[in-house]
Order: structure tokens, then sequence, then C-alpha cells
């Protein structure tokens, strides 16, 4: 499920409705000075590391891994804390929270069991039990223990939906829509409602009714992925392919190329019908939580995202869209080591497959390992040398690493599989611009900028870059700086841009306005060196010296390239004059963002 009118605004109030909060227990602020806590990482301790670790170091070796998200060794530790105060609720809280998080869900429950002896209502709890019962074909009870975690927007729509499933399977299908249909709550409830009852309708031999819940959902979010493939594959099996392939062909012009639509039409173009796409209360009730994972983690609640993603992934453990989901929350997260394990359980078969491995290779490079990336990337463009998006992350990956010559060159392989160029082919342009540009091939530079804007007329960073080119080489300047500031009127709060303007104005000599540009970019971009030593070029030439100094001072902290640094450091000690100027080309790179 993946409609971009859900939860909007009810993230955070649905996940601070919950009881116990997994960011109390899992990212504590806390200082440990432990020296068990500093060896909390990506590997969970083992049993001989926890040897004659006490309670109270294995506790601060917790909330450290805790505050790192590190769950794996965050359960670890809470168990061991555990064992030594058995009794104390609140680390078996921290520990169950944990278990849960790092998807295993078989030890969580043993947790969760011990948890509702003392506390019948935790709603967490009961919900890990249901689901475990779902697991187990016990459905009767798994129905008990879900409809006693009702209490809240979230919780009371993710347990009727699993209840619906429990209840189809025990074969009161109506019962399960009676229930879907009789639960009240915001709109956004409307869409997750149709489907499933959809779901179970088509499931339960009622195609017809199942089909015009499916249009319902549709026509409420036609935007939204799985109404998609729901009422496109009804259509297909019941109806014609003719409508089947109007729903997708709709689809891909908002959302193009996404592989399980390409695949579906596809798919329906050979003569075949697509399966349903949930053929057990399983996976019906994994998909329920899916959909609810997927919406928390976009909109704020990355914490009950996980954890629904989770015990999503425990029903159908190659739930494609769950494991990129949850695969991508991760990388929000920053923990891409924890990404990469995911998107590896993706199957092979998934239409999804090759988005997870190009993923993956981006997290490879994230880690620093990007030769392993580029071997993977390049793998997969051999196999197959259309695949715009491998050779778009491969050069990506090389213009981040400052490849330039190379990076062109990828790029090219790209435009080479382009015939007819349109209007989403501009960022290849774009990009392969940059890496002439910055090769100091300006001639194929300037011809491939022109022709991004050719693609894309008043695409801000296209204009942005090409302005800043032609003022920074001293030509084309009155066309150049109308460009920068028709970017500047789109991105008014983008920094880079605003610098590119205040650095237009510095290179034709017009400090008192460059000044007044250029501290307006450092308030958007405070961290940023290239902008923080232009402003203190600025304030030099209109007689702020001790204000120029200490820009160059707080540029020079924040890390600038090396040939950059020197530079600074040249006119810390001796002022700005013509040979230390920083008027050298900026880092145009930076300044223009990615552009997409």
């Amino acid at each position: 499920m993946t409609s971009s009118r859900l939860f909007r605004g009810v993230a955070v109030a649905a996940v601070a409705t919950f009881v116990v909060m997994l960011p109390g227990m899992l990212a504590a602020q806390v200082t440990s000075s432990s020296s068990v806590a500093q060896s909390t990482g990506s590997q969970a301790p083992t049993a001989k590391d926890l040897i004659g670790v006490t309670a109270s170091g294995s506790y601060l070796a917790a909330r450290h891994a805790g505050q790192q998200r590190d769950a794996a060794a965050a359960a670890a530790y809470y168990r061991a804390a555990l064992k030594g105060d058995p009794k104390n609720s609140e680390l078996l809280d921290r520990a169950f929270l944990s278990l849960l998080v790092d998807g295993d869900v078989e030890e969580s429950v043993k947790l969760a069991d011990r948890i509702l002896q003392g506390d019948k209502n935790d709603r967490i709890a009961r919900l890990v039990v249901g689901v475990r019962g779902i697991k187990q074909k016990q459905f009767a009870p798994a129905r008990l223990n879900l409809t006693q975690s009702i209490r809240g927007p979230i919780t009371d729509l993710t347990a009727t939906l699993l209840s619906a499933w429990t209840q189809h399977a025990s074969g009161d299908s109506k019962g399960a829509l009676a229930a879907i249909d009789k639960l009240a709550g915001p709109d956004w409830y409307a869409i997750f409602k149709e489907l499933h009852a959809g779901m179970i309708l088509d499931l339960s031999g009622n195609k017809k009714e199942a089909g015009k819940r499916f249009e319902h959902a549709h026509k409420l979010d036609a935007s939204a992925l799985r109404v998609v493939e729901a009422y496109g594959g009804w259509l297909a099996r019941n109806a014609s392919a003719q409508e089947a392939l109007a729903v997708f062909e709709a689809f891909d012009k908002v959302l193009p190329r996404h592989p399980l639509v390409v695949a579906a039409m596809k798919s329906i173009k050979a003569g075949h019908k697509p399966p349903m796409m949930v053929t057990t209360p399983q996976s019906g009730a994994a998909e329920a939580l899916y959909g609810l994972g997927a919406s928390l983690g976009r909109r704020g609640g990355e914490d009950l995202g996980l954890v629904y993603l989770q015990l999503s992934l425990y029903l159908a453990p190659t739930h494609p869209l769950a494991l990129l989901s949850l695969a991508d929350l991760y990388e929000s997260l920053k923990k891409p080591a924890l990404a990469i394990k995911i998107y590896e359980r993706v199957p092979a078969d998934s239409p999804l497959h090759r988005n997870a491995a190009i993923q993956m290779a981006s997290n490879l490079d994230s880690l620093d390992r990007t030769d392993e990336a580029k071997k993977y990337l390049q793998a997969l463009i051999a196999e197959h040398p259309d695949d715009q998006e491998a050779i778009m992350a491969l050069g990506n990956i090389l213009r981040a690493r400052k490849n330039f010559a190379e990076c062109a060159a990828v790029y090219s392989k790209g435009i080479a599989t382009i015939t007819n160029p349109e209007k989403p082919n501009w960022l290849v342009f774009y990009y392969r611009g940059i890496c002439y540009e910055r090769a100091k091939q300006w001639a194929p530079a300037e011809a491939d900028l022109k022709k991004a804007l050719v693609l894309y007329p008043e695409q801000p960073h296209v204009l942005n870059y090409l302005g800043y080119s032609w003022i920074d080489q001293g030509i084309n300047l009155d066309e150049g700086m109308n460009m920068i500031k028709r970017a500047v009127q789109q991105r008014p709060d983008d920094g880079y841009i605003v610098d590119s303007l205040g650095w237009a104005y510095y290179r034709i000599g017009n400090y008192e306005e460059a000044t007044k540009h250029l501290e307006r970019a450092v308030e958007f971009k405070p961290d940023d060196p290239t902008i923080n030593d232009h402003l203190g070029d600025a304030y030099w030439r209109i007689g702020r010296t001790l204000e120029a100094k200490f820009q160059w001072a707080h540029a020079r902290d924040l890390k600038p390239e090396p040939e950059d640094l020197v530079k600074i450091q040249e006119k810390l000690a001796n002022g700005l004059s013509e040979e230390t100027s920083s008027e050298a080309k900026a880092d145009k790179g930076k300044k223009a963002g990615d552009g997409g």
C-alpha cells in the first residue's frame, strides 16, 4: 500500500499513543563509560562476550547499542541484564522490543508471554502473540489476542484487519467483512478497508463484490501501487485484458517503469492472467502489516514501522515490497549494513530483485566498499546493457568519488541507449555535463548542459550550473547572471544556488550585492566550507576584515577540500590578494546538488 495521502500528521500521533514506545527504549540518550558499552557494534555479542559482564554493565551496553540503533546487540545485552534481574519489567520490555525490531519474532513471543502475565493489556505484546497465532494457524486464540490490542488509530485498524483475516481463515468471511465495514475512523482508513475487503471477497470466490471493492479503492487513490495491482489483476482475471492494461498504463504515466507494473503489463500482453495478490490468511495479514509499516516508516514513525515490517516478514519472509521497505527504512536511519542484509533477501525471481541489487551497491559504496559496489553494478550492466537505473547508479558513485572522466564515460553508455531523448532524460545529460566540466572538458560539458535545458526548460539546477560556469569563465555574463537569478526565483531557500548568485556578483566586482546574497546563503547552509569561504572573501573586499577572518577560520574548521584549505590558510595568514582569492572555481557539483 503506497498512498501519498495516507498518514499525513497521523504517524507521529499514532506512535505517541502506544503505551510502550521504542524511541525511549532503543534510542535513549545516555553516555556510557563502560568498556562493554564501547564494544557494541554491528555484531551482537556472543555468549563468550557476556561472560563476567555485570548486570549494570550489560544494561549500559544495551542502552548504548540502542542509541546506535543496533537492535541485535541491544537485545543480547538486555537479555543478559534480565537474567540478573528477571522480575525487572523495564528490562523485560526493552529486551522484548529489541528482539522484535531485530526481527527475532519467535524469541520476542517468549518475552511477550511473560509481559502479559504481568500486564494483560500490553498492546504490542498482544499484537505479537496474535501474529504468532496467525503464523501457526491458531486463528481463534490469535483473534482473541488481537481484539485485546485495540485502542488508538493505528492499532484499531491493524487489529481489525488482522482479525478479519483470522475470521476468513475460520470460514466466516461474512463476519470478517462486517467487522471491516463496521470500523469507524479517519478518512485514510477507507482505502485499507476496501483493499482488504476486496482481497477477502476475491479469495472467498465472490468475484463480483471483490471487483466493486477494488474499484472503489482505486477511485480513492489511483496512485496506490497495491490498489493498482489488486484492481488491475482482478480486471485481467474477470473482465478484459484491455481494461486491466488501462489501469496499469494510467499508473505508469504517473510513476513510469515500476518493475511490478511493467511485469504485470508484460504478463497480460502475453495472454497470462496475474495471480491474486494474496492467497492465504497469512499473506493477507502480512499485506496489512506491510502496508501500515511502510506508510508509517515514510511518515516519521520509523520505530513502529520497523515493528510492523518485521512482523509482516515473519508471516511472509519473501514479501519483496516489505523487504524493500525495511531496507529503505534502514537507509533512512543511516544503517547501510543492515539495509544490505535485507536487500540480499529479495527473491531472485522477483521483478524487484534488480532494484534491490542496485540499492545494495549504493549502500556498499556508503560503507566505502566502492570497488565492490562498482563490480556489482558493472555486472548488472553487462547482463542488461540498457539498464538505465544501474548505469545511473554507477555514474553517480563515480561522480561522488570525483572520478569525473570515468563517470562521463558511464553516463555516455546510458545516453547511447536513448533513441529519442525526452524530459525525464535531462538528468543523465546534466550529470554527464558536470563530469565533463569537472574533467576540464568544457565544450562537451556546455553541450550537455544546454541539452538538459532543452529537455527540461528552466530546470533550476541546470540554470544554476550553466549560468555559474559562464560567469566563472568571464563569458556570457548577462545571460549567465539572468540564469542564476531565475534559478534563485525557483529555489529561494537553496543555499547552494543562492551562493552561486552571490559569487556571480562577486566575480563581476559588485561586492556589496555579493555580500548580501552570500550572507543569506550561509544562513541556509551554515556548515558548508565553500559558502563560508566565499562570504569571507566578500567581507574582505568591502573592508570588513575581522569578519572576513572569522568566516575563513570557520571555513577552515569545516574540513574543506585539501586544495581549498591551502588557499584559506594563506588568506588567514596574509589577507586577500588577487593571487590568494578563492575566485577559483567553487565546487559547482555541490552547489548544483543532485537535481532530482
